[in-house]
């Protein structure tokens, strides 16, 4: 098809040809673009406010044209809007034209927008910024290093301090030490009262960590379980090799915890490293190969969110209808509050809804969303994307119902995804968050600033449904539901999570860690009648000291039902359930997990869970790890294999015992020790044959080949 600038200048061209100031009618526009009409504004970089915004490009007087930022623009659409009678019934769009939109403070929507289109032009790939361009370049010579070097605004420095930087549209590296893997803790000179109480210093090991002159200018990103504690360093005793921190770790350190640190001028060693001078002001940068001054282009952030819906459900006032479509949110960056409460301050609850300030108990729960909202309904996310991000990518809080969000990309990101819900549980229905879509989306390469964050996260919020998603890269769980830890209330019953592929969480596909532990591809909590996780593909999931996980029932998970999954190459088992009560896993294959391959955590008086009709195929460790004690469960019409050269069917590698004896507990009664006869098992490919003896136990056959977007 021929593009409107060509079809422009051919018109021109034969008018000319025949005398004509120009052609004697306007040519139409080509089909599929926007076109000028009452209720329809444009935005783009070479816009103004003062015009009338109704125009998608400027006249050639450059008296008109499009809005220059996206604040005029909603203003606009909603005076539009207001001057009906009706205003829910007249519609407004927003079309927004390619390059970057560099916003002064996050854009706000409330109810007043409700039925507004907000999208990319056609064609074009509009990014909605919270960052702002670093200029003034200059290179400068420092200790035998060539690096660049840049003053911040006048009136900013010493006020606008930051962790990250985009140079060229790449993630450049906070001046890190070492510049590739991880440190590891030598020891703790202080006892805490129980592993809950974290640590304000740790020794490191000979030559770890250097005292420099910017030392205090750094903080260690330490690992411990499942979290990272991010600490500022108030001092390095080299001949004691003593660290010691501002602020608390999350939990208690142990030696061996994985560290790295950040931040000093002494660690800018590597190209594409940079370090901030806060006190003058002054940005240095290690440029890549191939970089030059004359072509950088370097972004900071400067706003911890760039969109918010602000509706008020407790008031009955919601954002509805409104649909975002083609635009990217970057360049946003979360920092901790001035102060958070101490230990001794906080609630005795678990988990702590914060730490002492060095972290939170889990999946980076208070770090927010670069998009949040509160009180939507029945809005569309299409086609965005969530990308160079210090934050989670969108966040929906209290009062979001009936939401899609679909074929959207999550990457470059500080923290996790997309987090659905709350912590609590909220006791009027238009306050509780549910019934919301998650589908045909990827996200991927995450957890720069916050490893333990998830690729989607869903608090206290039921009836929602995560179909046909790509989610890997991801320093800890992929999908985690539920947030109340044992039997007490909770309300993220009834989710539907089917058809995803998740993978490379725990240690990604670089290579790089395992660095925490307790994950799973996916991890639930609480009570979740009606939950189900069906058809989906798990792999690639490991953990450092302990927990890589597929599916992990982790405390309290209670009424949930596993079926139809393949799970393969995890460290610690393809099932995991901690404790809870009638679950059902059946009709699943796991596989090749490498320590153990099905575990079980805490015996209780009730029975755990029903594992009926599944396939287990392993070449490493036990088929059963924990305790399985007190024959609370229920275990039957299942297919074991041990691939080993050296196994022997009736001296299987339970764990607990002996096979025998295992039947004579009563459990896998109706089993069988028996290659499945898998297609090509060492390939991936775990496909049945038609002679497998699966199917004499009913096993069903799975297609998995559309999972993911």
């Amino acid at each position: 098809m021929m593009t409107a600038r060509r079809f422009a200048l051919t018109a021109g061209l034969a008018a000319s040809l025949l005398g004509c100031a120009r052609p004697a009618t306007k040519p139409a526009a080509p089909a599929g673009l926007p076109s000028p009409a009452p209720g329809v504004f444009f935005v783009a970089t070479n816009g103004h406010d003062h015009w009338s915004g109704q125009r998608p490009r400027p006249n050639r007087q450059r008296t008109d044209g499009p809005f220059a930022t996206l604040s005029r623009a909603v203003q606009a659409a909603r005076a539009f809007r207001q001057q009906s009678a009706s205003p829910a019934a007249r519609p407004a769009s927003i079309f927004v034209g390619g390059g970057t939109h560099f916003l002064a403070q996050p854009l706000a929507l409330t109810p007043a927008d409700s039925g507004l289109m907000l999208a990319a032009y056609p064609g074009t790939h509009p990014v909605l910024s919270g960052g702002r361009l670093i200029s003034g370049w200059r290179e400068v010579t420092i200790a035998g290093r060539r690096l660049w070097c840049a003053d911040l605004p006048a009136e900013l420095r010493g006020q606008w301090s930051f962790q990250q930087l985009w140079v060229n549209g790449q993630r450049a590296t906070r001046a890190r030490h070492p510049n590739h893997g991880y440190l590891a803790v030598a020891g703790l000179p202080d006892k805490t009262r129980d592993w809950t109480q974290g640590h304000s210093r740790f020794r490191f090991h000979p030559g770890d960590l250097p005292a420099g002159e910017t030392i205090t200018q750094a903080e260690v990103v330490v690992m411990t379980r499942w979290v990272e504690s991010r600490l500022p360093i108030a001092g390095v005793d080299e001949k004691r090799r003593l660290a010691t921190f501002g602020k608390r770790s999350v939990f208690a350190l142990a030696s061996g915890d994985l560290y790295y640190a950040e931040g000093a001028f002494e660690f800018l060693d590597d190209p594409g490293e940079w370090h901030l001078d806060r006190t003058r002001g002054r940005l240095f940068y290690l440029p890549r190969p191939g970089e030059t001054l004359a072509r950088a282009q370097a972004i900071a952030p400067m706003l911890a969110q760039v969109l918010r819906f602000e509706g008020r459900p407790e008031a009955g006032q919601f954002i509805e209808r409104i649909s975002l479509r083609g635009l990217t949110f970057s360049h946003t960056e979360w920092h901790f509050p001035s102060e958070l409460p101490s230990a001794a301050e906080q609630p005795k609850v678990w988990p702590p809804p914060a730490t002492e300030v060095g972290g939170f108990a889990q999946a980076a729960v208070g770090v927010s969303g670069a998009v949040y909202g509160e009180g939507l309904r029945h809005c569309l996310f299409a086609d965005c994307r969530f990308a160079a991000l210090g934050n989670y990518g969108l966040e929906l809080s209290r009062g979001c119902q009936s939401n899609h969000i679909a074929r959207c990309e999550f990457t470059d990101l500080g923290a996790g995804g997309l987090k659905l819900g709350e912590t609590r549980i909220r006791d009027q229905a238009a306050e509780q968050t549910r019934a919301n879509e998650i589908s045909h989306c990827h996200l991927h390469d995450g957890g720069k600033l916050f490893a333990s964050a998830v690729g989607i996260w869903l608090g206290q919020s039921p009836d929602n449904r995560i179909l046909h998603n790509h989610i890997h890269d991801f320093y800890y769980t992929g999908i985690s539901i539920g947030w109340t830890w044992g039997y007490g209330p909770a309300l993220a019953g009834n989710n539907l999570v089917a058809l995803n592929h998740v993978h490379h969480l725990g240690q990604r596909s670089n290579g790089d860690g395992p660095i925490l532990s307790d994950m799973g591809g996916i991890y639930t909590l609480g009570k979740q009648p009606g939950t189900t996780i069906r058809s989906n593909l798990w792999h690639d999931i490991s953990g450092f000291r302990y927990g890589g996980w597929g599916i992990y029932f982790d405390e309290g998970s209670s009424g949930i039902l596993a079926e139809d999954n393949l799970v393969y190459r995890t460290t610690h088992g393809g099932f995991h359930q901690h404790y809870g009560e009638t679950n059902l896993v059946r009709n699943n294959l796991f596989a090749f997990a490498r320590n153990h391959q099905l575990q079980r955590t805490r015996p209780e008086p009730h029975r755990s869970f029903s594992f009926v009709t599944n396939i287990v195929y392993f070449d490493s460790g036990n088929l059963l790890g924990g305790d399985w004690s007190n024959d609370q469960y229920l275990m039957d019409a299942n297919l074991y294999f041990d691939a080993r050269p050296d196994a022997q069917p009736d001296q299987l590698r339970l764990g607990p015992c002996t096979w025998q004896r295992w039947q004579e507990r009563g459990h896998d009664r109706h089993s069988l020790v028996a290659n499945p006869l898998c297609v090509a098992p060492d390939k991936d490919d775990f496909r049945l044959q038609p002679a497998s003896p699966a199917f004499r136990l009913g096993f069903r056959p799975t297609d998995l080949s559309n999972v993911g977007p």
